[in-house]
């Protein structure tokens, strides 16, 4: 089923067109930075705020963010489609700049907390409701997809460089202006998107299904609580875990069940009856496990394993960022000129998995110059992945579901990376106490001699399972890949026209 909302472009000119998509980068970056550049902050703020008891509360400082901006993903895309994007994405950029004043403002840890979840309310608008956006000011028929894939490889970059530009920020302004940056920068892209931004109209004001967004949210925070606290605050078998489990699956069960019957479900069920849907669902979920297993135990590996400075390691996050961006550019490109957004897909996962098997091969004596060779590899693998498979996905829906379509990829990835978090957390410490029993991983630094290079050497053993599962995930993810077939965009661009288009609309949703 071709989408309507990629054949009607939305009435502006192209100079228009452009500035817009720069402002929705823009919102893109905030929200993704602020994501990930509060952890390189975490010392200084509980020094300032709370030296006694802030460290306890430092999980939920870093999860806050993340569990709101989660829990309304469903939500805001339904949104999108019965009050239209340009309204719903002011919104939640006036939210996000409220909750990054506050946050600035904070003193005391259990403000900043709250403030944070002020934040990530609006910050899960800016990461999904920018792409709808995106999809309305792309060029007819879906056949440029250069603005998701842009929008994808910002997202990406965010998480790449964020730590280090919140080093940055912390050491030469103080943690305060981590949030304050945001102001300026996020007031000058809400007064463009008001007055620049001309959509469509949306499909009409209807009922909202606001019971199936309470199951949603339940459920997305009771997933994201396990992968916080099983095997870290509480075991995997205690009462805590197994309750949360337990609610979990009640609200899935009762959430696809009010899908089901809801007039205006919050997740159409039907969504899944479309090849392309399906796939680019299950896809990005999965590149959210892998960027997870690769991002952070990278981190690890090199400050516990190499003794790299946390500032420094962060920089060997350059070539992939850098591998992204190039990459992403060129498929961008080729991807508008026609060529298959298939191939792309399905040659990102067989990169970014070699890659990542690479790195399951490294040891404590691999040189630190194999390092950002194979993230440079990752990155050139991530840069055809990300974004594209938004891309996807929105031109297989028809424009009334574009929001709900939308939002839910990134969900699904932020479910993955959630799960990806909980896994590879329990393969790294499963692996490490079988190699090295009775030692934590926190004391590997604290060791000397002998003890020290044992303890190293079952550390990075047990990192390079993680990266060699995180491979085994990316290949899974190039099985679905395979499975893909041609979105309408690349059948009108091989040429297809009259009844051969019509014929090809109906390939993604056998």
């Amino acid at each position: 089923m071709a989408s309507a909302a990629l054949t009607a472009p939305a009435p502006m000119t192209p100079a228009r067109q452009r500035l817009a998509m720069l402002l929705c980068l823009v919102t893109i970056v905030l929200a993704v930075l602020d994501m990930n550049i509060v952890s390189a902050a975490t010392v200084p703020i509980v020094r300032d705020l709370d030296p006694v008891h802030g460290v306890d509360r430092l999980p939920w400082l870093i999860s806050a963010f993340s569990l709101a901006a989660t829990a309304l993903l469903p939500l805001y895309g339904k949104l999108c489609d019965l009050y239209g994007a340009k309204r719903v994405l002011i919104g939640a950029l006036g939210t996000f700049l409220l909750g990054s004043g506050l946050c600035g403002a904070a003193q005391s840890m259990g403000q900043l907390i709250a403030f944070r979840a002020v934040q990530g309310i609006g910050g899960g608008g800016l990461m999904s409701v920018t792409m709808v956006v995106i999809a309305h000011l792309k060029e007819p028929a879906g056949r440029s997809g250069k603005g998701g894939a842009m929008g994808g490889i910002v997202a990406g970059l965010g998480m790449a460089v964020g730590p280090l530009i919140g080093a940055l920020f912390t050491d030469h302004l103080g943690w305060r202006w981590i949030f304050y940056i945001n102001l300026p920068l996020g007031l000058l892209a809400l007064a463009g998107i008001a007055l620049a931004v001309k959509l469509p109209p949306a499909a009409g004001r209807r009922s909202l299904d606001f019971l199936g967004a309470a199951l949603a949210a339940a459920f997305a925070i009771g997933l994201l609580l396990i992968t916080e606290w099983g095997g870290k605050d509480h075991a995997w078998n205690s009462p805590v875990i197994l309750g949360l489990c337990a609610a979990v699956l009640a609200a899935l069960g009762l959430f696809l069940w009010r899908q089901a019957t809801a007039a205006e479900p919050i997740l159409p069920l039907s969504l899944f009856r479309i090849r392309a849907v399906r796939l680019g669902f299950g896809i990005q979920g999965l590149v959210g496990v892998a960027m997870t297993g690769s991002i952070v135990y990278v981190m690890l590996y090199l400050q516990i394993a190499r003794d790299v400075a946390p500032t420094s390691a962060s920089l060997y996050l350059i070539p992939m960022a850098a591998g992204m961006t190039a990459v992403g550019l060129l498929v961008g490109r080729l991807t508008a000129r026609g060529h298959s957004t298939r191939t792309f897909l399905v040659a990102g996962a067989g990169c970014a998995a070699l890659a990542l098997g690479l790195l399951g091969l490294s040891g404590p004596d691999t040189g630190l110059w194999a390092v950002p060779a194979e993230l440079a590899l990752l990155g050139c693998g991530l840069g055809q992945l990300i974004g594209q498979l938004i891309t996807v996905v929105q031109e297989a829906v028809p424009r009334h579901q574009l929001g709900v379509a939308t939002t839910g990829v990134r969900f699904f990835q932020t479910l993955g990376s959630a799960l990806g978090a909980a896994l590879f957390g329990t393969v790294l410490a499963r692996a490490y106490e079988t190699g090295e029993p009775g030692r934590t991983l926190g004391a590997v630094r604290t060791l000397a001699g002998t003890a020290h290079e044992h303890a190293v050497r079952s550390f990075t053993d047990a990192v390079d399972v993680v990266f060699l599962s995180a491979g085994g995930v990316l290949a899974l993810a190039l099985l679905l890949a395979l499975r893909l077939r041609p979105t309408q965009g690349e059948a009108e661009g091989a040429g297809s026209t009259g009844a051969g288009a019509e014929e090809a609309r109906p390939v993604l949703a056998a």
